[in-house]
């Protein structure tokens, strides 16, 4: 889905801001409430953060100050601010951000079901509220997702996709590719009350508001502490400071209310500091700290800091498992949603919950777990997928595999572990697995590895646990020069058609992201076991580019002419299940299933007869070679030309291309 106009309703202090990360985006949209005041309030907003966001590209020296300021204006210009729907009627997509109300958002919808075209996207920014209820207003369900920002929106890059009953695949799929049109990190998860990342902070910050009232604790050293035993990227009273004591106070009720008073628990002196109006950042600084930084709270009692973060992270944890349990989310979208919206990220020191957890060791949180049900109670309860693991020997990161798997020890591009007549090849490339001359060539030593240590099959697994290859490094086309880039290309191209006509049988275990030649190479394999979490895509024509590592010819094969061509032309991305749907991905997994399963389809092939294999490979693959062949030619033709250099410049400064034809 490409989104060329947008509209927002509300012009709050998240609607504002909403509509400034669009039109950051080179999006034009239209800005509506019933307040003038408030529409110029949020207009200037979007000036000043967009202002603050450049000035430090300007300091660094990666933009000019002139370009900075046309920039802004830029932005500030493609803001329509409207008190009326007019400017609704050619919107792609709506995003709502009026109060957390469900008459108020019904009503909203309805309007806008009257209003914008059939085809548009509707969401709901609600940190809260039910998108079925939501979508109940409108005369297109299938079309209502929960789009929730985390703020302050301009710089967080979360965004919680909530998907309700009736939302449809395709409504998911176009979700995502907004997402990714306006720069954010999308995550998907089913409808439940607080979604993923309240969810979990609301359950582990309760443990701290329950102790913190039953100990009459100092809140200051409980913020302090917390942050220098690297349990929390902010002190959880200073953050709900920012957040908005009201704010956090209706999710941790609505929570209460949801699952009980024993899992949330709601701090009567948050409702004290709402009853009085301090409502923190909003209220002009005063909330659980007064404007000069004073504690509000009654306590002075010295913290068992070590305690207390050890009850923020099991607590977190289990409701972590329990959202897993409930298939409300994949473990791989919790972890990046924790990462994202909540700064647990490893250059923090801080890991989210099931990372932590394989680092720690399962059996060594179970014992944990264990000890914490007799010290505080059945809330900490260890999770019966926790159990599970445990008895299975996936103990974590030190015995291979826990909730992730893990490839041996080494810094290889390309780690190769053998395991009888099944191989697997760990893609160890960086942050992205990129696809260069150096992956390219490790994997073509890793299968002649694996031919001669006696393997029949080869798994193609990433060492990432986030992502299984996004694509060619662009910088490194833009290294080569016209020689090394033919011999780069000629090179892949040898690699993808030995993994398809070769002898060895080739399973893909695609645990996130592939993009691109990472789309490419998992189409070479004969089988692509996905993770639900897993998401394909060939977004090269947004470079100015064409796939060039069989794109063009494996994907048709696959998925039929009409799917291919729309892939191809549109460059959006494709779900796990849509993947599957369409015959790109053979089975969707349990992320947390996904090598296990891959491992058993290798081991499947691998018992076949292996002349027969080998003939069936070989027979398949010597048809797609004339269409191979004219795609590499038509990829060095189309690299060469201005429209590419163009969109890869544009990638690179994270900004639109401007194409000419040439």
């Amino acid at each position: 889905m490409y989104v060329r106009r947008a509209g927002v309703v509300g012009a709050g202090i998240m609607g504002g801001q909403i509509a400034q990360t669009i039109a950051a985006a080179g999006i034009e949209v239209a800005l509506k409430d019933v307040d003038a005041a408030l529409l110029d309030a949020a207009v200037a907003e979007a000036r000043r953060v967009t202002a603050a966001q450049l000035a430090k590209l300007v300091e660094r020296g990666r933009l000019d100050a002139g370009a900075a300021d046309a920039e802004v204006d830029g932005v500030v210009g493609r803001i329509a601010p409207t008190l009326d729907y007019a400017p609704f009627g050619d919107v792609d997509v709506v995003v709502e951000a009026v109060p957390e109300r469900i008459e108020v958002k019904q009503a909203v919808f309805a309007e806008l079901d009257a209003c914008v075209p059939g085809r548009a996207l509707l969401a709901s920014n609600t940190s809260s509220l039910s998108i079925d209820e939501i979508a109940e207003a409108t005369g297109r369900a299938d079309r209502v997702v929960g789009f929730h920002y985390f703020y302050p929106a301009s710089l967080m890059p979360l965004i919680e996709i909530v998907e309700g009953e009736e939302t449809s695949t395709r409504t998911l799929t176009d979700a995502v590719a907004f997402a990714q049109q306006i720069r954010k990190q999308p995550i998907l998860c089913l409808e439940t009350p607080g979604f993923v990342v309240n969810r979990i902070l609301t359950a582990a910050m309760s443990e701290i508001w329950r102790e913190q009232e039953k100990h009459g604790l100092s809140i200051a050293a409980i913020d302090e502490g917390l942050v220098g035993a690297g349990a929390a990227p902010v002190g959880p009273y200073r953050l709900v400071d920012l957040l908005g004591l009201d704010t956090v106070l209706h999710v941790a009720e609505y929570l209460a209310d949801s699952y009980g008073e024993e899992r949330f628990h709601v701090p009567e002196a948050m409702q004290r500091q709402v009853a009085n109006g301090r409502l923190g950042a909003k209220s002009g600084g005063d909330g659980f700290y007064a404007s000069d930084g004073t504690p509000r709270v009654e306590g002075a009692g010295e913290p068992d800091i070590a305690a207390l973060a050890e009850m923020v992270r099991l607590k977190g944890f289990v409701e972590a498992c329990l959202i897993l349990e409930e298939g409300v989310a994949s473990h791989r979208d919790i972890d990046v949603g924790m990462m994202a919206g909540a700064g647990m990220e490893p250059g923090r020191k801080m890991l989210p919950p099931f990372m932590q957890a394989d680092a720690d060791g399962l059996d060594s949180v179970l014992t944990r777990l264990e000890a914490a049900v007799e010290r505080f109670g059945e809330r900490f309860a260890p999770p019966a997928i926790l159990r599970r693991l445990v008895a299975q020997g996936r103990l974590g990161r030190a015995a291979g595999e826990g909730f992730y798997a893990y490839p041996p020890a080494g810094a290889e591009t390309v780690q190769l572990q053998s395991d009888g007549e099944v191989a697997v090849a760990w893609l160890n490339h960086g942050a992205m697995n990129s696809l260069s001359p150096q992956l390219v060539a490790a994997l073509s030593a890793a299968y002649d590895s694996a031919r001669e240590s006696g393997a029949q099959a080869l798994v193609i697994a990433s060492a990432n646990p986030l992502l299984f290859c996004a694509g060619a490094d662009i910088k490194d086309f833009q290294t080569l020069d016209e020689s090394a880039g033919r011999a780069f290309i000629d090179d892949a191209h040898a690699l993808m058609a030995r993994l398809e006509g070769g002898p060895l049988a080739t399973v893909a275990a695609v645990n996130g992201v592939a993009y691109g030649g990472g789309c490419e190479l998992a189409m070479a394999c004969d089988v692509r076991i996905a993770a639900r979490s897993a998401l394909f895509g060939q977004p090269e024509i947004k470079l100015g580019i064409i796939p060039g590592f069989g794109g063009t010819q494996r994907l048709p094969r696959l998925v039929g002419a009409t799917k291919a061509a729309e892939l191809n032309l549109s460059g959006d991305p494709m779900l796990a299940q849509e993947a599957f749907e369409v015959g790109l991905a053979d089975r969707v997994v349990e992320d947390h299933e996904l090598h296990e399963q891959a491992l058993m389809w290798a081991a499947q092939l691998a018992a076949r007869a292996p002349l027969a294999r080998a003939a069936i490979k070989e027979l398949a693959a010597g048809a797609l070679r004339d269409g191979i062949d004219a795609e590499r030619d038509a990829f060095a033709a189309v690299f060469a030309s201005d429209d590419a250099r163009e969109g890869i410049a544009a990638f690179l400064a994270k900004r639109n291309p401007r194409f000419k034809g040439r």
